[in-house]
């Protein structure tokens, strides 16, 4: 919620996974897949942010970023409607549904790269 303020953004929903072992190498990361109200502009700022709000409120979080054991997050923004569309294909639209906003694994992640807005 800071972080959409300090940016002036606004997030409709979204979905952390883990990224254990990076195929383009490097150290793990989280990777949030975000829905925003509008195209977003700002997505590295955005991450910046999102990460230094973190790193406040979290100092176990903070402790893995300084150790340069986890990688500072990832933004995946997606297109409007994606979550909708995703649990539509699940069949599990409606308001008795809803998507995880955090996971373990890559399950439900993997399947929302078809709805990423291509720049």
């Amino acid at each position: 919620e800071q972080a959409c303020k300090v940016l002036n953004l606004d997030v409709t929903e979204y979905h952390v996974a883990p990224q254990v072992m990076p195929k383009e190498g490097g150290i793990a990361y989280h990777e949030w897949f975000i829905e925003f109200s509008a195209s977003p502009t700002k997505t590295l700022e955005f991450a910046e942010e999102l990460d230094n709000q973190l790193q406040g409120k979290n100092s176990y979080y903070k402790d893995l970023r300084k150790g340069e054991m986890l990688d500072i997050i990832k933004i995946t923004p997606l297109k409007i409607g994606a979550f909708n569309a995703y649990m539509k294909e699940k069949g599990k639209l409606g308001g008795q549904n809803k998507l995880p906003r955090l996971a373990n694994d890559r399950t439900i992640a993997d399947e929302l790269y078809k709805f990423k807005i291509d720049f």
